[in-house]
């Protein structure tokens, strides 16, 4: 008689338990979709087919603005994190292991263990006392926190990449009298692209949607799309937040949809 393996898909329920939960986790997005595109100005009451809050968003001079900024932080923050990113795991992944390299990893990955809460508060006294020395209270601030933040969620994919590696091509090149640069840019980036863009991706991703982080560094006048919708939902709530995060939903949909399709065709 053949072994037969433990399959939870195979289990009596299994199917209705999964649709229930996918249920209960999009009908409110699909709601929030829905009622972007309603013409009434109450969010709760549905009056007929509308784009005029979409119109609305578009000329609001005040989301414009935050939603430059929150691209400008979080494109940089992308970069500079994923750069950080790849260099540590290189550092981590191509040594023997010695002691204290897991104290290294959990270093690296602290943002992920410690709340945001706790970080942004830390951030916000460290930076306090970084502006009163040096009277600068421009973007630097919000760019290195987030690119201290998003460093952990580029260091996943790129490390995993990179232990997912065959060193046989390395070591050929390395026999082939390559030095370590020349190793590196012709044989071990190219294979790494496909993690190093997973991880740009996630960190950018990451960066636009922070609020926690960003609404304690952030100066007066520094609004992030998250934040500046978060003050709306203070004072009055309209269908443009809808709309506003209707659009934030596409664009991370069309994210991931071009990561799945760039990764796939690497593979």
């Amino acid at each position: 008689m053949a072994e037969r393996y433990f399959d939870v898909r195979r289990q009596t329920g299994f199917t209705t338990v999964a649709m229930i939960c996918f249920f209960l986790l999009y009908l409110p997005i699909a709601t929030l979709v829905v009622y972007a595109f309603n013409d009434n100005d109450s969010v709760a009451i549905w009056k007929g087919f509308s784009l005029r809050w979409f119109y609305s968003a578009w000329h609001n001079g005040q989301v414009i603005d935050a939603s430059i900024r929150s691209f400008q932080i979080a494109t940089v923050a992308a970069i500079l994190a994923t750069i950080a990113a790849t260099m540590a795991a290189l550092a981590t992944t191509r040594t023997k292991p010695y002691r204290g390299l897991t104290v290294k990893y959990a270093f690296i990955n602290q943002p992920l263990m410690v709340p945001e809460i706790v970080t942004a508060v830390a951030l916000l006294v460290f930076f306090s006392r970084v502006k009163v020395w040096t009277g600068y209270s421009g973007l630097g601030y919000l760019i290195a926190a987030h690119t201290a933040f998003c460093i952990p969620f580029a260091y996943l994919p790129i490390r995993a990449r990179l232990e997912g590696m065959d060193l046989s091509l390395e070591t050929a090149a390395a026999d082939l009298y390559a030095n370590r640069w020349n190793a590196f840019r012709y044989v071990t980036l190219p294979l790494l692209w496909p993690g190093i863009l997973a991880g740009l991706m996630l960190a950018f991703v990451i960066s636009l949607d922070d609020v926690v982080i960003t609404e304690f560094v952030k100066s007066g006048g520094q609004d992030t799309l998250p934040t500046y919708m978060l003050g709306q939902l203070r004072r009055i709530v309209t269908p443009e937040i809808n709309a506003i995060s209707t659009v934030f939903l596409l664009l991370s949909i069309a994210i991931v949809t071009i990561f799945f399709f760039v990764s796939r065709k690497r593979a």
